[in-house]
């Protein structure tokens, strides 16, 4: 670890992020009077917000440029009005995922691995998310229905590899995470650990020594994976933090949301996974968005996104190159497309 890694991280309080995640932007119009922005020109739809509430961590907000509604951070986490939009094919659970639900918090789509819902909320509210429907009331199990998870992994021992989501596991406490993570090393058959996670993206401070101590003393293969959709997110103290997770064994990689009119351009992919691998991730999906109810307008055609695979495929190594996805409901994996 460098000084300057030493520096920065041994000047956080502890409770820094969780201060910082208290006192998120909530309110369009504050969001818009630090942006400088014209509430005129892009109203908010008031339906996406109540059914789906802004949440911007101010550390994100202060990764946009002022003055530009083009801004692609911006338009990840501004509720535009097209969110009210009805559109064909467009629902809240496209995934089926309400039918791979056997306990509270626990997901089983795939062979060999299960999905935790770790905490009910993130740091920040994309708004392409594709549990924005989610049932998250049925799925914040208690101390007790966390055994019942536990139970029904020690019970398949096909059951490989946990991965923890949400919600946003780096949203729980590290008391919590560790319980958790500690109960799944005692599970004989499972080999790793998946963490997937947007918090260090939007609020880096989350990198804690303790946190990077929890997961380096795990006996499991821990990976996380990060959700990062443009270079501009990318930012130097972030890169700091995850230089410190990378020489404590935990494995980096990202999936990025391909998303119209923020990251559907080669330029931007080539520059995105460039930076991804100059700082040691990997970069793992290039995912098409989900087709969930209230994002369509976020969607690009399959057809684009494989042009876009061609020219990448032209100017980057192999290593660099994502993998083109698309989930869709009932499948037994995720569906390559290249």
């Amino acid at each position: 670890m460098t000084r300057a890694a030493i520096s920065l991280i041994k000047s956080d309080l502890p409770e820094k992020w969780q201060q910082l995640l208290s006192d998120l932007i909530t309110d369009p119009k504050e969001l818009l009077q630090i942006l400088e922005l014209d509430a005129d020109k892009h109203p908010f739809s008031k339906t996406g917000v109540l059914q789906f509430p802004l949440k911007v961590p101010r550390t994100f907000a202060a990764l946009m440029e002022k003055g530009n509604w083009n801004d692609p951070l911006l338009r990840q986490v501004w509720p535009f009005a097209a969110e009210a939009e009805q559109v064909t094919g467009f629902i809240a659970d496209p995934l089926g995922e309400a039918q791979c639900n056997p306990v509270s918090g626990l997901l089983h789509k795939y062979q060999g691995r299960v999905l935790l819902t770790t905490v009910p909320h993130c740091a920040v509210h994309c708004r392409y998310c594709f549990r924005r429907h989610f049932d998250y009331a049925a799925n914040s199990p208690s101390r007790a229905e966390w055994q019942e998870v536990l139970d029904y992994i020690i019970a398949d021992d096909s059951i490989e590899e946990v991965i923890l989501s949400g919600g946003d596991p780096l949203a729980a406490s590290d008391r919590q995470l560790r319980w958790l993570i500690q109960q799944l090393g005692q599970i004989s058959h499972l080999t790793t650990l998946r963490i997937h996670s947007r918090f260090p993206i939007v609020i880096p401070q989350r990198i804690t020594p303790d946190l990077t101590l929890l997961l380096r003393e795990s006996s499991l293969r821990v990976v996380m994976v990060l959700h990062c959709n443009h270079a501009r997110e990318l930012s130097r103290e972030l890169a700091i933090r995850l230089s410190t997770l990378v020489t404590n064994g935990v494995t980096l990689m990202n999936q990025t949301v391909l998303l119209r009119e923020i990251n559907d351009n080669s330029t931007i992919l080539v520059a995105l996974s460039k930076a991804l691998g100059a700082h040691n991730i990997q970069p793992y999906y290039l995912h098409l968005p989900d087709k969930v109810a209230g994002t369509s307008h976020y969607a690009v055609s399959k057809e684009s996104a494989l042009l876009l695979m061609e020219e990448m495929q032209r100017q980057l190594p192999g290593y660099l190159v994502p993998k083109l996805v698309q989930e869709e409901s009932g499948a037994n994996a995720k569906v390559r497309l290249t």
